[in-house]
């Protein structure tokens, strides 16, 4: 029993290292805009950032939840503590790598493909839940798709309101609404992005006897919400560049639209319960709002670096969780 307390203690640990990660890993997905157009100094934008992460997180527990039990089922699940910490030991690894090459990957991509590959090498494709594990993967792959669409729309709206506008005193207007939707944003990507580990760590205190239900306890709530907020002070500086300037050259009235594309995509995946990418999502805004005002303006060659970036994951961090819990297994 005292082992197995340990490995759990060893679990919340990763997952709180996980969730610190996770927010400066995908700071610069909230932000990137406000700073690049100076909207906000950097400083403030990943203070904002923070608070309203923090502030998100505490909101919502439903995508959590689905993280719990959507991929198998934690009362079902044998070894499951071990597949647990390769998941975690997986996702973390791929997370710093992309974040030391400045590339904005999905936090979410890697711990879901984690989870996965660990599942099926300790127990097999049975233990995975498919129709959950469809459901989630939708979401993953039309969330950036409809952040496309959005983003387009939207700012081809604006651009017909304001066409007549002077473009002097509408950045300055739009760079003063840009301070809203960056906190609208930041709080959106705390409805979503910290209740993963926050499913993660409730997953291994039911595998681990200590926890009767899928419901999150407000302990691990707090924690994972502290942790990602502390992690958003800290900044991804790397991928701030990829996201603010090297897709597209951001004015204010772009980041808004992009904003907007981001936190209402993000939020509304929320409320259904759904975890989706922020990064692929608040990238996508970007590039949609990008081809509305001048598709040759978009470095589609970033882009497409990207695209790459997110396809690769999830087979890579399967794989990767699959290894770890292997080798895990050898010890435990």
């Amino acid at each position: 029993m005292e082992f197995l307390s340990i490995i759990i203690v060893l679990i919340v640990i990763f997952a709180l290292v996980f969730d610190f990660i996770n927010g400066f890993h995908d700071t610069a997905n909230a932000i990137a805009t406000s700073v690049s157009t100076k909207a906000l100094t950097p400083r403030r934008a990943i203070m904002l950032a923070a608070i309203m992460n923090f502030i998100g997180a505490l909101t919502f527990t439903g995508v959590a939840q689905t993280i719990t039990s959507g991929i198998t089922d934690p009362f079902e699940l044998d070894n499951g503590l071990t597949v647990i910490l390769a998941a975690l030991l997986a996702a973390i690894i791929w997370n710093l790598v992309t974040w030391y090459a400045g590339i904005p990957s999905s936090s979410s991509h890697a711990i879901i493909g984690a989870i996965t590959g660990a599942v099926i090498v300790s127990a097999g494709f049975g233990a995975i839940h498919f129709q959950g594990f469809l459901s989630i993967l939708e979401g993953l792959i039309f969330s950036p798709f409809i952040a496309f669409i959005i983003g387009f729309i939207l700012y081809g709206v604006i651009k017909v309101i304001f066409k007549n506008s002077n473009l002097a005193k509408t950045n300055k207007r739009f760079r003063l609404v840009q301070v809203l939707t960056a906190a609208g944003q930041s709080f959106a990507h705390g409805t979503n992005d910290a209740q993963k580990s926050m499913g993660i760590i409730t997953m291994a205190l039911i595998v681990g006897g200590m926890h009767a239900t899928t419901d999150i306890p407000f302990w691990v709530q707090f924690s994972c919400a502290a942790a990602m907020a502390l992690g958003t002070s800290v900044g991804g500086w790397r991928i701030i560049k990829t996201v603010g300037g090297k897709i597209m050259k951001i004015r204010p009235v772009n980041g808004v639209a992009a904003d907007l594309t981001g936190a209402t995509v993000i939020f509304g995946a929320t409320l259904i319960h759904l975890p989706v990418s922020t990064t692929h999502v608040i990238s996508s805004g970007i590039l949609g709002v990008g081809a509305s005002h001048r598709a040759k303006g978009v470095n589609w060659g970033v882009a497409k670096r990207m695209v790459v970036t997110w396809v690769i994951t999830l087979p890579i961090t399967a794989a990767l969780g699959g290894i770890i819990y292997y080798i895990l297994d050898l010890f435990i």
